[in-house]
């Protein structure tokens, strides 16, 4: 019940500045190209909170969080009094009115480079870009335990976080790519990871799994948590033993131990532990065992201790100065991948479950903010920017199916008809429906599962 609340919390939290620094867009150049606003609506429906301004605009928090809207003057909507036509909406000029309407999705563009700003001087904690395990295509690119992921094509990448989104993005569309990286041994060589090979149905929310690749601070400790009774490891091993080598093999994470007992198959082999600050050399006989699918495997009959959270081991922070420029090329690039990931939807190289929902946006809310203000900062700046890509997708309802209009009659000189953008409105509510009727699709899916 706590995550619900939090999730509804944040969640009104986020919209309310998200939406209140666009709408603060449109409002803002409406009053400076001269025309009159007579409702700042943050929230629809019923006002919880409303003052009317000298200006004589109403000045409004309303019941449904869930967006808002700049009222202005325009005679389409209503009888206009004679003396106010000139600060009709209508009236203005074309550029004016593009202007107008291009501004809410400007102010979260330069509300995403702020946010940015402010995250990257705060500083985010993270973790290293360091290698924990390699399997299947990792292992063909020859990366090992210990390495740094230093650059992943043209993007470095300073934590895990920005290795993770690089390497996610290019095993979507099934690009090879070079990666830069520095050895255990302190050196730098590239490496090719061939992800074309990945199969086209591979699960696009394990594609990180699908490539080989686990970082460092994802792997559970040797730690003997559980030991089945009757098992190879049965009065020898004890819950806590901490296995450091097998064989003389030096073991640094559990999933090192399944592979080591596979390569000295059934004899009898020396497996060292750490139990209460003492060192011990233990033999151990292992039992051979069958899988679901028939196959056979040597086991101790051993499970990992429960993992702990991992400590944060790397931070990404710059100095106010240095952060500027940071922030503008974080957006560049974090818009580039939102533009991409669209075009990927639309070409079917990406699954429609990308599609979130309030619901899970709530969550992500509440996910970040538990994190600190830094990650809270980054999950602002990432829904800023996602407002106003999506605004201005050239579809009706939306600020840019109204562009389109306007571009439309810079082009043919006149407006369009009444009937023609009345048309596309509808054309749009439609759009909009099976839109969100597939983020709320996709929430109950999650939330399910």
């Amino acid at each position: 019940m706590g995550d619900f609340f939090g999730s509804v919390w944040w969640m009104i939290v986020s919209l309310g500045v998200l939406v209140t620094f666009h709408e603060f867009g449109h409002f803002w150049v409406a009053r400076r190209f001269g025309v009159k606003v007579l409702r700042f609506s943050v929230g629809f429906g019923q006002p919880l909170w409303l003052r009317r301004g000298r200006d004589g605009t109403e000045y409004v928090v309303a019941a449904i969080p869930l967006g808002g809207y700049v009222k202005m003057l325009d005679e389409r909507e209503g009888d206009v009094d004679a003396r106010d036509l000139g600060q009709a909406f209508n009236r203005k000029s074309v550029g004016r009115r593009i202007a107008i309407v291009a501004a809410g999705p400007f102010a979260n563009l330069l509300l995403c480079v702020a946010l940015l700003w402010a995250m990257f001087v705060i500083g985010r904690p993270d973790f290293s870009p360091v290698v924990g395990h390699v399997e299947a295509l990792a292992a063909q690119a020859r990366l090992e335990r210990g390495d740094r992921l230093l650059a992943v094509g043209d993007r470095d990448t300073p934590t895990w976080s920005e290795a993770a989104l690089a390497l996610a993005t290019a095993a979507l569309d099934r690009r090879d790519v070079r990666i830069r990286v520095q050895t255990a041994d302190g050196d730098e060589v590239v490496r090719t990871l061939r992800l074309s090979q990945l199969p086209p149905a591979a699960d696009q929310d394990q594609l990180l799994r699908d490539i080989g690749l686990t970082p460092r601070h994802q792997l559970l400790p040797p730690l003997v948590g559980r030991i089945e009774p009757g098992s190879a490891a049965w009065g020898v091993l004890a819950d806590g033993d901490r296995i450091t080598a097998v064989d003389g093999t030096p073991v640094h994470a559990f999933d090192d131990i399944g592979p080591l007992v596979q390569r000295f198959g059934g004899r009898q082999a020396m497996v060292e532990v750490l139990r209460d600050g003492d060192r011990l050399a233990l033999e151990i006989h292992p039992r051979l065992r069958r899988d679901g699918s028939g196959g056979r495997y040597w086991a101790l009959g051993i499970a990992p201790a429960p993992a702990a959270t991992p400590a944060y081991d790397a931070k990404l922070q710059y100095g106010p100065v240095a952060a500027v420029p940071a922030a503008v090329r974080e957006t560049w690039k974090l818009a580039a991948d939102s533009v991409g990931m669209i075009g990927r939807l639309l070409r079917g190289r990406a699954s429609a479950d990308n599609v979130s929902g309030p619901i899970t946006i709530a969550r992500y809310a509440n996910a970040s903010a538990q994190l600190g203000p830094a990650w809270f900062l980054n999950f602002l700046a990432l829904m800023s920017l996602s407002l106003a890509i999506v605004n201005i997708l050239p579809i009706p309802v939306l600020d840019g199916g109204h562009l389109l209009y306007y571009l439309i009659e810079l082009a043919q000189g006149r407006p369009l008809s009444e009937r023609a953008m009345a048309v596309g409105q509808y054309i749009g509510l439609g759009l909009l429906a099976g839109l969100m009727g597939l983020a709320f699709y996709n929430d109950i899916l999650r939330l399910l599962h």
